[in-house]
């Protein structure tokens, strides 16, 4: 069977972790057995067991990811279904004022309560199943790609593309929240997600043109 990660662009494809590999092959043979009683939860299966499960794929990342085993990362009997996020492109009409978009300054870190990366012109996007950077902001949390777990990302429209999914925490209002963070090779928004979303209370005030965190 191909691996999920030789989908990735190759010099990216050529870092994933040789762990992670052994459990994405470790995790198709033992799926029979797996499916009776995890079918419909996000797993994280590493070294022939399940070593986290539960139905918020942002903690099961975490709690998997603590282990350094690599583990491999899914949802039990739906696997080809991709994390969505909301994105479209319009053409700009010029002439008309248009509807302002929110937009909000986060701070990403690799650990809680570690220095990270102030970044502006993030998108509160509660369509969006996770949060997303792009690469080269990923680059610049000194994220590797041997860290990262493959899966596939999906926009509206359809279709997939395979991304990497990485643990970090986002930091608001001086509180840091677990994230699950995707990787795009292609695009340029910096999206943030449902995953951080529904542990905050925000309050969009368009009239004011601004965002409450926590009000």
């Amino acid at each position: 069977m191909t691996s999920i990660a030789d989908q990735l662009p190759p010099e990216i494809a050529k870092q994933v972790h040789p762990d992670w590999r052994k459990n994405e092959a470790g995790y198709w043979v033992a799926r029979g057995k797996l499916i009776s009683t995890y079918e419909g939860q996000w797993i994280g299966f590493a070294d022939g067991e399940v070593i986290a499960s539960g139905t918020s794929p942002v903690e099961v990342l975490h709690a998997a990811q603590q282990s350094g085993r690599h583990p491999f990362l899914i949802c039990v009997g739906k696997e080809e279904e991709p994390c969505r996020i909301r994105r479209c492109v319009f053409n700009y009409d010029t002439t008309y004022p248009g509807e302002s978009l929110p937009l909000m300054s986060v701070e990403f870190c690799q650990a809680s309560g570690s220095q990270g990366e102030l970044l502006d012109r993030v998108i509160p996007d509660t369509g969006a199943d996770a949060s997303v950077l792009p690469w080269a902001d990923c680059q610049l949390l000194r994220l590797l790609p041997s860290q990262g777990v493959p899966g596939l990302l999906s926009g509206v429209a359809g279709g997939s593309t395979v991304s990497l999914a990485f643990q970090v925490w986002a930091r608001l209002d001086g509180q840091d929240y677990p994230c699950r963070l995707q990787a795009d090779f292609a695009g340029t928004e910096r999206i943030l997600g449902r995953d951080v979303l529904n542990r905050l209370e925000l309050l969009f005030r368009g009239p004011a043109g601004e965002i409450i965190v926590n009000p």
